[in-house]
C-alpha cells in the first residue's frame, strides 16, 4: 500500500508565496511521474504540474512561470514552489504518483485579495 502525504498549505495574500510537499510512503521502489493537481470549489479537478522520474515537466498554462514542480528520488519526494500567488489559485492541491494511480489526501491553498 502506497500513501502520499501533503503538507504546506495555507492562507496567503495576493502576491505571496507558498511551498507544497509530497512524501510518498509504503511498499513502493520507485515512482514514475509525480503531479500536483487542484481542485476548486465547483469545478473540476485540474493538473497544475507534473514531473517525471527524470525531472522532465510539464505545466498548465496558468501557472507557468509561477510555479516549480521538483523531486527528490531518494526521498520519494515532490514540491511544488508556488509564486505570484493569484485568488484564482485557491484549491485543495492534492499530490498524486504513479501517474493518477495514487493521491494524497489533499491541501488547503487559500489566497487572498
Amino acid at each position: 500500500q502506497v500513501q502520499l502525504v501533503e503538507s504546506g498549505g495555507g492562507l496567503v495574500q495576493t502576491g505571496g508565496s507558498l511551498r507544497l510537499s509530497c512524501v510518498a510512503t509504503g511498499s513502493i521502489f520507485k515512482i514514475n511521474t509525480m503531479g500536483w493537481y487542484r481542485q476548486a470549489p465547483g469545478k473540476q479537478r485540474e493538473l497544475v504540474a507534473t514531473i517525471t522520474m527524470d525531472s522532465r515537466t510539464n505545466y498548465a498554462d496558468s501557472v507557468k512561470g509561477r510555479f516549480t514542480i521538483s523531486r527528490d528520488n531518494n526521498k520519494k519526494s515532490a514540491y511544488l514552489e508556488m509564486n505570484t500567488l493569484k485568488p484564482e489559485d485557491t484549491a485543495v492541491y492534492y499530490c498524486a504518483a504513479g501517474g493518477t494511480t495514487y493521491w494524497g489526501q489533499g491541501t488547503q491553498v487559500t489566497v487572498s485579495s
